[in-house]
């Protein structure tokens, strides 16, 4: 999970650096297999830190499942996996294993968590800090074994998401987890929680999946923390999860191109932050959006329903900010657990007859006045072929147009849908929804669009360079490249000469007289980033590796100014990346 951990995930880790590390355990006796998750499970994360009784919390909120946050080792180097890093809380059923032992028994169960934000930017995600793959995998089968537990999730992001060495090592010893698992008569599941875009996984996200089918893992439920976006865009909640939801479907269905839609869906996990996130009050998730969230997570048949935490679930500082221990909204106690709870159960009664829709590429880019296109797939998910009607609808800006030829094919057969911008498309991003609809059964799949270009005098635009195209940069002589990127995979190469510099420059319009901060990723000998005509400043740097830059400005009275990037005479090309001001 995110920054609203920190200090309290710190300060656990600490104190048990203070206190030193315990022997470890003794090899508990292998239980019986555990009993496997319902299709639908909602199970907000319980704060393991804070000495709550999580059977208490359990009992008083009504959440019969609890996902508990996080195992960790002690400090990096480690083999040893402890609750929150701390050596007094070893994996045994002295540490929680009555507590689970009586919510198993009452019909529930535990998903212990392995990560979150502190463990993924120290070095104690075990994982990162353990570099035997067989020691890690006897951790989780150890796990496993203590609290006949029947899933593990996996909370990875910020720092561990790039280290693609641990990222290999943890997808290795999950196979060997699995496969033990299998050969032990036993049913286990392992879930990714990972940070999201509203749009889908960023690229760091959809590498671990691609690493996982490398090899030959099985990821059971891939759980998206639809929150901290922190893309200081206005936000509703719910529709964002819903268009995050769908981005990973479409993920998903690259890096495993044999599975449904339905299947697809049935491995979706999502997690809320309830109430104000650690953004602020404009990325704030409802009361009116939870029930929102429900029932789309039941249409769409998704395995897990989260938040971030039970003891969050409560009013006591309404007004507030994010915090560990209270929502920051007017709520009553318990009132989000009351309304998912009852997501968990078996499922939604499948269709006799059923079929998926699919769109491939995920996502084109076009320019004004241009078409693009894309095949949209369909398939016989259960029973016999049906006749499907399709549809595409647009949202995002103004003067793209969306088709579907044909429009109806028998299931299992292929359509074009077909983007067209107007000469005056208002540039950036829209949404391409195509509907398949047969007898009372509708599924959808989305086409991510970018429309090139930048709005005249507009705020910055293509600051990621994903569109794969210049504009509005002006920039004679530069390119965009696939490689090196700082992220995504696009980024701006600036090319100098013996009597240029081979600047790369957009005009923006900000606010009046206010301060702002241009920041940027650049790698290469004397690289420059700025602002100039209405306001001044500027930084340089020489690096062999992407390194960001910071230039604080304030603007003048039209609030217009220049942000530009340049190498210097003579030297190498350089590469910018993910320019943003703010």
């Amino acid at each position: 999970m995110r920054p609203s951990r920190i200090l309290i995930g710190l300060t656990a880790a600490l104190a048990a650096v203070a206190v030193g590390s315990a022997p470890a355990p003794a090899a508990p006796a292998k239980a019986a297999a555990a009993t496997p998750l319902p299709a639908h499970v909602f199970a907000p994360y319980f704060e393991a830190w804070t000495g709550d009784n999580p059977l208490t919390l359990s009992k008083a909120s009504g959440a019969k499942y609890l996902t508990f946050a996080f195992l960790q080792t002690q400090s990096p180097g480690s083999c040893t996996p402890l609750w929150n890093g701390d050596p007094n809380m070893p994996i045994s059923s002295s540490v929680f294993g009555s507590e689970i032992k009586a919510m198993q028994a009452a019909g529930g169960d535990a998903i212990p968590s392995f990560g979150g934000y502190t463990a993924d930017t120290t070095g104690t995600e075990l994982a990162d800090s353990c570099s035997d793959v067989n020691k890690i995998a006897e951790a989780y089968q150890k796990l496993i074994t203590t609290y006949d537990i029947s899933r593990i999730d996996l909370d990875i992001e910020i720092d561990a998401l790039d280290n693609t060495a641990g990222v290999d090592r943890r997808n290795k010893a999950v196979k060997l987890t699995q496969d033990w698992a299998a050969a032990n008569g036993r049913k286990v599941e392992f879930s990714y929680t990972l940070p999201t875009t509203t749009r889908g996984l960023a690229a760091n996200g959809v590498a671990l999946l691609r690493n996982a089918a490398q090899n030959n893992t099985r990821v059971d439920v891939v759980n998206i923390m639809t929150f901290d976006y922190y893309d200081n865009a206005t936000h509703n909640m719910a529709e964002d999860t819903k268009t995050a939801a769908q981005g990973l479907v479409n993920q998903m269905a690259q890096v495993w191109p044999g599975k449904t839609q339905a299947q697809l869906w049935a491995s979706v996990g999502v997690t809320e932050m309830i109430g104000v996130d650690d953004f602020g009050p404009a990325e704030t998730f409802t009361l009116a959006n939870a029930p929102v969230v429900l029932d789309w997570a039941r249409e769409k048949n998704i395995n897990t329903l989260s938040f971030w935490a039970l003891q969050r679930d409560n009013g006591n500082c309404p007004g507030g900010s994010a915090a560990d221990n209270c929502s920051g909204i007017a709520q009553k106690q318990w009132e989000f657990t009351g309304i998912f709870a009852p997501f968990s159960g078996g499922g939604t009664p499948q269709p006799d007859n059923d079929f998926s829709v699919g769109v491939t590429p995920s996502s084109v880019a076009l320019d004004p006045g241009k078409t693009a296109s894309a095949t949209v797939n369909t398939a016989v998910v259960k029973g016999t072929a049906q006749n499907v009607a399709l549809t595409a609808s647009v949202s995002g800006g103004s003067g793209v147009t969306a088709s579907v030829a044909p429009g109806s094919v028998t299931a299992g057969g292929t359509a074009t849908v077909t983007v067209n911008a107007a000469a005056t498309a208002t540039p950036g991003a829209y949404t391409v929804t195509v509907t398949g609809t047969a007898g009372t059964t509708t599924h959808t799949a989305t086409l991510s669009v970018t429309v090139n270009g930048g709005q005249p005098g507009g705020p910055l635009a293509n600051g990621d360079f994903e569109s794969g195209v210049l504009a509005p940069w002006t920039a004679p002589g530069d390119s965009i490249v696939s490689t090196p990127a700082h992220s995504g995979t696009h980024a701006l190469q600036v090319t100098p000469s013996a009597s240029s510099t081979g600047q790369a420059s957009q005009v923006v319009t900000l606010a009046p007289n206010k301060q702002y901060t241009l920041k940027a990723w650049v790698r290469g000998n004397y690289v420059y980033i700025g602002v100039s005509g209405g306001a001044t400043g500027s930084a340089w740097t020489s690096s062999a590796d992407w390194k960001q830059l910071s230039v604080t400005f304030t603007t003048g009275a039209s609030g217009t100014a220049t942000v530009y990037a340049h190498g210097w005479y003579g030297q190498s090309p350089v590469f910018v990346d993910d320019v943003t001001v703010g």
